[in-house]
């Protein structure tokens, strides 16, 4: 996924979040399984600011996810996460986040994604997309 066929998606949602002195690795930059704990925690502040309402008991499962690394983040600094919605489907939809950091926000770090079905956790079973939701990824 390319920054420019981002324009096909919504934007949604900012994420800022420190870089923390153990986010890295022996090579003195974010380790890069921490980009994926970046990209969780920009999507679950997502999930509160969207709210659960009157769908409380239902959830998402993460089906798919993925990460490209393009430049180096290091303790310390900011990150801002991007994160933009895909069109719905019955009972999925995709997220796709950018990663800058907050002091050169030009630069992309990182592009990373999930496929995201929304689920009865009584069944395990998906379930179509509450119409509420669906509506913030398409108005």
């Amino acid at each position: 996924m390319t920054s420019a066929r981002l324009s096909e998606k919504k934007p949604v949602f900012v994420s800022r979040i420190p870089i923390r002195w153990g986010d890295m690795d022996a090579m003195g930059h974010v380790n890069n399984a921490v980009f994926f704990r970046y990209l969780e925690q920009a999507r679950i502040e997502w999930y509160s600011h969207i709210g659960r309402g009157e769908n409380a008991g239902l959830e998402t499962v993460v089906v798919h996810c993925y990460c490209t690394y393009y430049a180096p983040l290091a303790y310390p600094g900011e990150i801002e996460i991007r994160t933009y919605a895909g069109s719905p489907g019955r009972s999925s939809f995709d997220i796709v986040q950018e990663i800058r950091r907050s002091d050169t926000p030009d630069t992309i770090c990182a592009i990373g994604g999930s496929k995201v079905v929304w689920v009865d956790p009584k069944t395990g079973k998906s379930t179509p997309l509450p119409e509420s939701i669906r509506k913030l990824m398409i108005d």
